[in-house]
């Protein structure tokens, strides 16, 4: 199992994505004889997920039952252990098109945090790309290595700890994108110019406050960056369901000739259309959604 390459039987030392329902899921790391405790019963590892196929029904000990799934960034992102605030979905999948990330890609990012982005720019550079990340606090870069090796995309990855403010990512020149997540990214402008490759490259910086931005942007400028933006964004999920509206009264007909056969039918002959329907599909708005997470600015360094 790797969270960047398919795999179609259940080993021991997987992590699998228990699925008990949309809104309860939980991550498992597959052990020969531990087992695994869900409110449908006990999951026994070695009779119950070892030989397997991913996407398997296992039934519980009380009679209930689960799915079976192959870890993806995507679910990963819902089920970690949040060492930090974490980028979502929305939001990643934006920083991956908006960096032209594609296999074969260099990225340096920093901070790690608890690696909900990492892994999603793992699985777009694999095979032969190669993250670069940075991250601040000992204990979390540790447990990123941890959870990379687990996962099995340390080949894939490096993990410094170190200020990238004041120390930087490490490399020189070989970056094709910059990614920050930092308090200041400001302070970090210079070293993240000096990684991306000479013939120019692209950068992202996520910061909650406008106040952020703006600091990052005036950096930005007056280190040469080009086609610097910043955007928002914001998931608005429609509600689609099935209705039942009345029909039209676009009043009586203006030809002579049904006008005459209405008048010569008595009032009980004349049919009521009123009571007529018809049932379609409408989606409305929600009431409630989520808002602000941060602000994406996005900026390309010019060919040197």
């Amino acid at each position: 199992m790797s969270f960047v390459e398919y795999s179609e039987i259940i080993q021991e030392g997987d992590v699998v994505i228990i699925f008990l329902g949309h809104e309860s899921m939980m991550p498992v790391m597959v052990q020969s004889g531990a087992q695994t405790q869900t409110r449908y019963g006990v999951i026994r590892h070695s009779s119950d997920l070892i030989g397997q196929r991913f996407g398997s029904k296992v039934t519980c000990s009380k009679g209930g039952w689960v799915y079976v799934l192959h870890p993806t960034p995507e679910l990963w992102t819902v089920n970690l252990p949040h060492r930090t605030q974490i980028l979502y979905t929305t939001d990643i999948a934006n920083i991956t098109l908006m960096l032209e990330l594609k296999p074969g890609s260099v990225v340096c990012e920093s901070g790690t945090g608890s690696g909900s982005l990492s892994h999603s720019i793992l699985r777009t550079i694999a095979p032969t790309g190669h993250l670069h990340t940075v991250e601040f606090h000992a204990q979390r870069a540790e447990k990123a290595i941890q959870e990379f090796k687990e996962h099995k995309v340390s080949h894939l990855v490096t993990v410094r700890n170190q200020d990238v403010c004041k120390d930087g990512f490490g490399i020189t020149g070989i970056a094709d994108a910059v990614f920050l997540d930092i308090p200041s990214p400001w302070e970090a402008i210079t070293h993240a110019k000096s990684a991306i490759k000479c013939k120019g490259g692209r950068i992202c910086s996520f910061s909650p406050c406008i106040e952020q931005v703006q600091r990052t942007c005036e950096a930005l400028l007056d280190h040469g960056f080009e086609e610097i933006c910043t955007l928002e964004v914001l998931l608005r999920v429609h509600d689609v369901r099935t209705v039942t509206l009345p029909s039209p009264d676009f009043g009586p007909e203006e030809d002579s000739r049904s006008s005459q056969v209405a008048s010569d039918l008595s009032q009980d002959e004349v049919p009521n259309s009123g009571n007529t329907s018809v049932i379609c599909r409408t989606a409305t708005p929600p009431r409630e959604m989520a808002g602000h997470t941060g602000y994406l600015t996005f900026a390309t360094k010019p060919r040197d």
